[in-house]
């Protein structure tokens, strides 16, 4: 028996390796896509160029300037950039941050939905199903139909929106404690509601271009994405990432069910909302940049289980390539394939996401069989 386990992890583990591999892969043959891409027409050769222009690599100041912002740059003391080459300014100005946003968006969706399927014990949960993703829209369209004069402050209206959603779930579920059939039921009850109202608010909008900025944003675009977002939303990748990594051991004991996690002396309730509250900072940070990008968070844990299993020191790992991969791919799909209309990066996903869907329950047959 032990030797059949060693096997099984030893196949798990190298599974993991070549899902690494594939996913860096798809995330460099869509980067180079999308920097290609665009009004100002290039060949993939003239992209890589410009991606490893030394005008770029080789001055500190270009770096910082982009990567930090120019008020960084000054405060470290760096002097003014040198000219940059037409291709390289907007490759490094226009396209490299949209890559990088949609990678990062990627990686904090897969790993919301992860942590959410497994503090409700549920696969099919994600930010959606909680209600976190609605709230978040619905903070956003309130601003931008009611509130205009708030619009720089959407992605901070996005993260309160979300915030406040899942804190309506947990105290619509709590009773003496909650229960994974409790969070998902409430969720389903403030995604509704928050559904609606996000409806309603559409038909309040007087100005044309305000009702389609909204509708970008609930259905998910990355178009316009730039450093700012980059810069936005890095800080809260890099920590959802190491909370979730350290909470792995977590994830996986909460998967026995709460009296068996509570024999093993884990703190319950505590640990499902310390873990919850990890999601929802990857999920609302995910709607400020890039709006309501559907079904990421929630079948990329699904490919990667597949994969991988569900032990989550292997199934995280896996996410945190297999989101930007499949992100950043379905990008340059919306990019590419209307020229020169940009489709919305969520309709793309969405798509993929019932694909993907069908051919789970044509793979596993006794889906919902009693």
């Amino acid at each position: 028996m032990a030797t059949e386990t060693q096997a099984v992890n030893r196949r798990r583990a190298r599974s993991l390796r070549w899902l690494i591999v594939g996913a860096m892969a798809v995330i460099c043959a869509a980067a180079i896509a999308q920097t290609a891409a665009g009004a100002y027409s290039m060949s993939w050769a003239q992209a890589w160029a410009a991606l490893t222009d030394s005008a770029v690599w080789r001055q500190p100041a270009v770096l910082a300037r982009l990567l930090f912002g120019d008020a960084f740059a000054r405060a470290l003391g760096l002097g003014d950039a040198g000219p940059l080459a037409t291709a390289t300014l907007i490759v490094w100005s226009v396209r490299v941050p949209r890559v990088l946003a949609g990678a990062l968006v990627g990686v904090n969706l897969a790993f919301s939905g992860t942590i959410f399927q497994a503090v409700t014990r549920n696969e099919l949960a994600s930010p959606y199903l909680l209600g976190v993703s609605s709230g978040a829209g619905l903070a956003i369209v309130l601003v931008l139909v009611l509130f205009p004069a708030l619009g720089p402050a959407i992605p901070f209206v996005a993260m309160a929106g979300g915030t406040a959603a899942f804190l309506l779930v947990y105290l619509i579920a709590w009773n003496r404690g909650t229960s994974p059939v409790r969070l998902v039921l409430a969720g389903v009850i403030v995604a509704a509601i928050a559904g609606s109202l996000q409806t309603a608010l559409f038909f309040l909008a007087r100005d044309i271009n305000v009702l389609q900025n909204a509708l970008s944003w609930t259905v998910g675009s990355l178009t316009g994405a730039d450093w700012k977002q980059v810069r936005l939303v890095a800080p809260w990748t890099a920590v959802v990432v190491v909370l979730a990594l350290s909470g792995a051991r977590h994830l996986d004991v909460l998967l026995l069910g709460d009296s068996t996690a509570r024999s093993l002396g884990m703190p319950v309730e505590r640990a499902r909302f310390f873990l919850a509250a990890v999601a929802i900072a990857g999920a609302a940070s995910s709607v400020a940049v890039a709006g309501l990008v559907g079904f990421v968070g929630l079948i990329v844990p699904h490919i990667v289980r597949i994969l991988v299993g569900s032990a989550h020191r292997r199934l995280l790992p896996g996410c945190l390539f297999a989101g930007p991969a499949l992100m950043v791919s379905a990008d340059a799909v919306a990019r590419l394939i209307a020229k020169p209309i940009q489709i919305p990066v969520g309709i793309v996903t969405g798509l993929l996401g019932g694909v993907f869907f069908l051919f789970l329950m044509r793979r596993q047959r006794e889906i919902g069989k009693p």
